[in-house]
């Protein structure tokens, strides 16, 4: 237990986040999850993650970039763990080891989450949890892990995917985004958003985005498209159309079409959607504005909208959502992983 009382402080009562540890470690993919669920963050209050590392082997363990270490724990955290995360493995070739894979299929069973980033989908896949469902790793692994795990669907197209309490996700920038996701299902989005700031990211990228962009933005226009964002970011109640949008950045329709899928993996609409979304999360949450209000505010127009956008991405109507968190209740999972619709 002095492994726990140590990352907790003896002062958080949250879920006990336990990351993996072996051999070969992915430093990188290690670390997020050390950052996000195993930095000190005072400002969430005593509800916050507890965070512990279980070695899963003996160590001491090696990691990326010439590094030892040895864990603050055992395998045998796993079976006190409410959401066990596997950054990584040692290679798609790699037996996963047979008591690991049997402590994770318990975890989940008893109710725990399971979570991986990149190459981490070949721990889950050993538990054969995934079988018949889908699931997302880094597009350089997508087809041996579906070699190796046919009854697994593979898709190499997505950041992460959510079915069941498994959440599995791309390359390295995708686990950030997940390890988000599930703060904003826990705690609320503006939890998830300090975090971000914490971390210099954007608040909020959907599962459904692509894992990666076919050609960069040239600088310049990167610059005028960033400044554009942000004014429509503090105006989403205005009627911004595509023409509107490119007018912002002195290109034609078609160039900032073309420009904008570049920079965001997102059509113009999906975006604004999104950004919609979050910010309608953000007023349910901190304001007493009515759902009619909130809707008007946020540019959907109407309830009907903004209900039909709320549902489709956190599966909770605007109400629910407001009154799932006003009650310190846990709102029910987003479908996470969903591509967004024309």
């Amino acid at each position: 237990m002095h492994a726990l009382h140590e990352s907790a402080s003896g002062e958080l009562t949250g879920p006990l986040v336990v990351a993996l540890a072996h051999d070969g470690l992915c430093t990188f993919e290690f670390a997020i999850v050390a950052e996000v669920f195993g930095l000190s963050r005072p400002e969430m209050g005593r509800s916050w993650y507890r965070y512990a590392t279980a070695a899963v082997e003996p160590g001491p363990l090696r990691a990326h970039g010439g590094l030892t270490f040895t864990a603050s724990g055992g395998i045998e955290l796993l079976d006190q763990a409410d959401l066990i995360v596997a950054a990584g493995w040692k290679g798609a070739g790699v037996p996963v080891p047979a008591e690991l894979a049997a402590r994770l299929r318990s975890a989940w069973e008893r109710g725990a989450r399971l979570a991986s980033i990149c190459s981490g989908a070949f721990v889950l896949a050993a538990t054969d949890l995934l079988n018949g469902r889908r699931a997302a790793t880094h597009w350089r692994y997508a087809d041996q892990l579906a070699a190796c795990h046919p009854e697994i669907e593979v898709d190499a197209d997505v950041l992460y995917v959510e079915e069941d309490r498994i959440y599995t996700s791309a390359g390295s920038a995708a686990g950030i985004d997940l390890m988000l996701h599930i703060i904003r299902q826990d705690h609320g989005a503006e939890a998830a958003n300090c975090v971000a700031r914490r971390l210099v990211m954007p608040p909020h990228r959907s599962g459904g985005q692509a894992q990666f962009i076919e050609r960069a933005v040239p600088p310049d226009r990167g610059h005028r498209l960033t400044e554009a964002l942000d004014r429509i970011r503090s105006e989403l109640s205005a009627d911004w159309t595509v023409e509107r949008m490119a007018a912002l950045v002195a290109m034609s329709p078609r160039t900032f079409l073309r420009r904008f899928v570049e920079a965001t993996a997102l059509s113009p609409g999906q975006w604004l959607i999104e950004q919609r979304v979050v910010q309608a999360q953000r007023l349910l949450e901190r304001t007493a504005l009515s759902v009619e209000q909130v809707a008007a505010e946020v540019g959907f127009g109407s309830v009907q909208g903004l209900r039909h956008h709320f549902r489709e991405r956190l599966t909770l109507s605007p109400r629910d959502y407001r009154k799932a968190f006003a009650s310190g209740a846990r709102p029910a999972p987003e479908a996470s992983g969903r591509r967004a619709g024309p």
